[in-house]
Protein backbone atom coordinates (compact mmCIF):
# COMPACT_ATOMS: atom_id res chain seq x y z
CA UNK A 1 0.00 0.00 0.00
CA UNK A 2 1.46 3.35 -0.93
CA UNK A 3 -0.09 6.50 0.40
CA UNK A 4 0.93 10.30 0.29
CA UNK A 5 1.80 11.98 3.71
CA UNK A 6 2.25 15.21 4.99
CA UNK A 7 6.34 16.14 5.23
CA UNK A 8 5.26 18.15 8.29
CA UNK A 9 3.59 15.53 10.36
CA UNK A 10 6.97 13.14 9.59
CA UNK A 11 10.56 13.27 10.78
CA UNK A 12 11.73 14.43 7.35
CA UNK A 13 9.65 17.74 7.31
CA UNK A 14 13.39 19.69 7.62
CA UNK A 15 14.73 17.73 5.17
CA UNK A 16 11.91 18.18 2.65
CA UNK A 17 11.80 21.75 2.45
CA UNK A 18 15.85 22.01 2.54
CA UNK A 19 16.02 19.48 -0.10
CA UNK A 20 12.66 18.71 -2.22
CA UNK A 21 13.67 21.07 -5.26
CA UNK A 22 17.79 20.91 -4.64
CA UNK A 23 18.45 19.89 -9.00
CA UNK A 24 20.98 17.81 -7.34
CA UNK A 25 19.38 16.28 -4.46
CA UNK A 26 21.15 12.75 -4.84
CA UNK A 27 23.70 11.45 -2.15
CA UNK A 28 26.33 8.67 -2.62
CA UNK A 29 28.24 6.91 0.02
CA UNK A 30 30.84 3.62 -0.43
CA UNK A 31 31.73 1.29 1.87
CA UNK A 32 33.81 -2.02 1.49
CA UNK A 33 32.02 -5.30 3.20
CA UNK A 34 33.01 -8.28 4.11
CA UNK A 35 31.23 -10.89 2.09
CA UNK A 36 32.95 -13.93 3.16
CA UNK A 37 29.99 -14.88 4.44
CA UNK A 38 27.72 -14.96 1.68
CA UNK A 39 30.13 -16.70 -0.47
CA UNK A 40 30.17 -19.44 1.69
CA UNK A 41 26.60 -19.67 2.02
CA UNK A 42 26.25 -19.41 -1.59
CA UNK A 43 28.50 -22.58 -2.07
CA UNK A 44 26.74 -24.06 0.87
CA UNK A 45 23.25 -24.11 -0.54
CA UNK A 46 23.48 -23.23 -3.96
CA UNK A 47 22.37 -20.27 -3.84
CA UNK A 48 23.72 -17.10 -5.91
CA UNK A 49 26.03 -14.50 -4.63
CA UNK A 50 23.68 -11.81 -5.75
CA UNK A 51 20.07 -12.83 -4.64
CA UNK A 52 21.85 -13.44 -1.40
CA UNK A 53 23.01 -9.83 -1.15
CA UNK A 54 20.00 -8.80 -2.80
CA UNK A 55 18.19 -10.26 0.04
CA UNK A 56 20.29 -8.71 2.94
CA UNK A 57 19.67 -5.25 1.29
CA UNK A 58 16.30 -5.86 2.06
CA UNK A 59 16.72 -7.33 5.08
CA UNK A 60 18.79 -4.64 6.48
CA UNK A 61 16.57 -1.84 4.42
CA UNK A 62 13.33 -3.21 6.83
CA UNK A 63 14.84 -2.43 9.68
CA UNK A 64 15.53 1.31 8.97
CA UNK A 65 11.97 3.20 8.76
CA UNK A 66 13.35 5.80 6.17
CA UNK A 67 13.06 3.47 3.45
CA UNK A 68 9.74 3.50 3.23
CA UNK A 69 9.60 6.94 2.54
CA UNK A 70 9.46 8.36 -0.89
CA UNK A 71 9.66 11.74 -2.44
CA UNK A 72 8.81 12.35 -5.52
CA UNK A 73 6.86 15.00 -8.09
CA UNK A 74 7.44 17.70 -4.79
CA UNK A 75 5.43 14.88 -2.57
CA UNK A 76 6.16 12.69 0.66
CA UNK A 77 4.74 8.81 -0.01
CA UNK A 78 4.68 6.64 2.51
CA UNK A 79 4.81 2.59 1.49
CA UNK A 80 4.34 -0.64 4.01
CA UNK A 81 6.26 -3.33 2.19
CA UNK A 82 9.89 -3.13 0.15
CA UNK A 83 11.03 -4.42 -2.94
CA UNK A 84 14.87 -4.81 -4.49
CA UNK A 85 14.70 -3.79 -7.92
CA UNK A 86 17.28 -5.88 -10.36
CA UNK A 87 19.01 -5.36 -14.19
CA UNK A 88 18.60 -8.27 -15.93
CA UNK A 89 20.33 -9.07 -19.41
CA UNK A 90 17.57 -10.29 -21.69
CA UNK A 91 16.97 -12.50 -24.97
CA UNK A 92 17.29 -9.71 -27.52
CA UNK A 93 20.85 -8.58 -25.91
CA UNK A 94 19.41 -5.73 -23.64
CA UNK A 95 18.43 -5.05 -20.58
CA UNK A 96 15.13 -5.56 -18.40
CA UNK A 97 14.35 -4.37 -15.21
CA UNK A 98 12.43 -6.64 -12.71
CA UNK A 99 11.20 -5.90 -9.13
CA UNK A 100 11.22 -8.79 -6.92
CA UNK A 101 9.01 -8.39 -3.73
CA UNK A 102 11.10 -8.46 -0.38
CA UNK A 103 10.42 -11.23 1.96
CA UNK A 104 11.84 -12.48 5.55
CA UNK A 105 11.97 -15.61 3.95
CA UNK A 106 15.20 -16.10 1.83
CA UNK A 107 13.91 -19.10 0.26
CA UNK A 108 10.33 -17.52 -0.97
CA UNK A 109 12.74 -14.30 -1.67
CA UNK A 110 15.55 -16.56 -3.83
CA UNK A 111 12.11 -18.13 -5.55
CA UNK A 112 10.25 -15.14 -6.20
CA UNK A 113 13.53 -13.95 -7.78
CA UNK A 114 14.59 -16.57 -9.83
CA UNK A 115 10.78 -16.67 -11.14
CA UNK A 116 10.72 -13.24 -11.77
CA UNK A 117 13.90 -12.73 -13.25
CA UNK A 118 13.57 -15.95 -15.49
CA UNK A 119 9.99 -14.03 -16.94
CA UNK A 120 11.31 -10.71 -17.52
CA UNK A 121 14.63 -11.91 -19.12
CA UNK A 122 11.91 -13.86 -22.08
CA UNK A 123 9.18 -11.37 -22.56
CA UNK A 124 11.56 -8.34 -22.48
CA UNK A 125 9.64 -5.65 -20.48
CA UNK A 126 10.24 -4.59 -17.07
CA UNK A 127 8.11 -5.31 -14.65
CA UNK A 128 7.46 -3.12 -11.26
CA UNK A 129 5.39 -3.38 -8.26
CA UNK A 130 3.57 -0.10 -7.93
CA UNK A 131 2.68 -0.42 -4.27
CA UNK A 132 5.84 -1.45 -3.30
CA UNK A 133 8.93 1.17 -1.88
CA UNK A 134 11.87 0.06 -4.36
CA UNK A 135 15.52 -0.38 -3.43
CA UNK A 136 17.42 0.15 -7.09
CA UNK A 137 20.41 -2.32 -7.64
CA UNK A 138 22.81 -3.24 -10.08
CA UNK A 139 25.52 -5.71 -10.29
CA UNK A 140 28.84 -5.32 -13.08
CA UNK A 141 30.38 -8.52 -11.80
CA UNK A 142 32.66 -8.44 -14.89
CA UNK A 143 35.00 -5.48 -12.92
CA UNK A 144 36.64 -5.27 -9.85
CA UNK A 145 35.18 -1.12 -9.19
CA UNK A 146 36.14 1.25 -6.24
CA UNK A 147 32.81 3.47 -6.93
CA UNK A 148 30.15 3.80 -9.07
CA UNK A 149 27.71 7.32 -9.23
CA UNK A 150 24.08 7.07 -10.55
CA UNK A 151 21.89 10.35 -11.54
CA UNK A 152 21.94 12.96 -9.38
CA UNK A 153 19.30 14.72 -11.40
CA UNK A 154 16.39 13.72 -8.79
CA UNK A 155 14.50 12.05 -11.79
CA UNK A 156 14.67 8.81 -9.99
CA UNK A 157 14.24 8.91 -6.75
CA UNK A 158 14.56 5.70 -5.30
CA UNK A 159 17.67 4.20 -3.24
CA UNK A 160 20.25 2.29 -5.34
CA UNK A 161 22.88 0.11 -4.34
CA UNK A 162 25.42 -1.21 -7.58
CA UNK A 163 28.56 -3.14 -6.99
CA UNK A 164 31.16 -4.70 -9.14
CA UNK A 165 33.14 -7.94 -9.30
CA UNK A 166 33.86 -9.34 -4.87
CA UNK A 167 37.72 -9.20 -4.43
CA UNK A 168 38.90 -12.75 -2.96
CA UNK A 169 41.52 -12.33 -0.54
CA UNK A 170 43.55 -15.01 1.87
CA UNK A 171 41.29 -14.19 4.71
CA UNK A 172 38.32 -12.78 3.54
CA UNK A 173 36.35 -11.37 0.41
CA UNK A 174 35.41 -8.13 -0.28
CA UNK A 175 33.08 -5.67 -1.77
CA UNK A 176 32.81 -2.53 -2.04
CA UNK A 177 29.06 -1.04 -2.72
CA UNK A 178 28.06 2.55 -3.83
CA UNK A 179 24.69 3.49 -1.64
CA UNK A 180 22.99 6.46 -2.95
CA UNK A 181 19.79 7.55 -2.01
CA UNK A 182 17.95 10.93 -1.82
CA UNK A 183 18.98 13.57 0.78
CA UNK A 184 15.06 13.97 1.32
CA UNK A 185 14.49 10.44 1.84
CA UNK A 186 17.46 9.91 4.90
CA UNK A 187 20.12 11.83 6.26
CA UNK A 188 23.73 10.60 6.58
CA UNK A 189 23.21 9.36 10.58
CA UNK A 190 20.07 6.68 8.57
CA UNK A 191 22.11 6.21 5.41
CA UNK A 192 25.13 5.04 7.86
CA UNK A 193 22.66 2.52 10.08
CA UNK A 194 21.71 0.92 7.25
CA UNK A 195 25.30 0.35 6.12
CA UNK A 196 26.11 -1.30 9.23
CA UNK A 197 22.80 -3.06 9.71
CA UNK A 198 23.89 -4.63 5.71
CA UNK A 199 27.32 -5.77 7.48
CA UNK A 200 25.53 -7.26 10.52
CA UNK A 201 23.16 -9.28 8.17
CA UNK A 202 25.97 -10.72 5.88
CA UNK A 203 27.54 -12.00 8.48
CA UNK A 204 24.46 -13.54 10.50
CA UNK A 205 22.78 -15.10 6.94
Amino acid sequence: MIIEVNPQETSRAQAFSMWMQSPQPMVTIMKTFDVSRLRKVSRKTGIKFNILLCWCIGKAASQVEEFYLLPKDGKLYRYDKLAINVIVPNIQGGISMCDVPFSEDLQQFSSDYLKLTDKVAKICENTSLEDCMVIGTSALPQMELDLIVNQYTGIYNNPFLVWGKYRKGWFKTTLPISFQFHHVQMDGAQAIRFLAALQQTIKNT
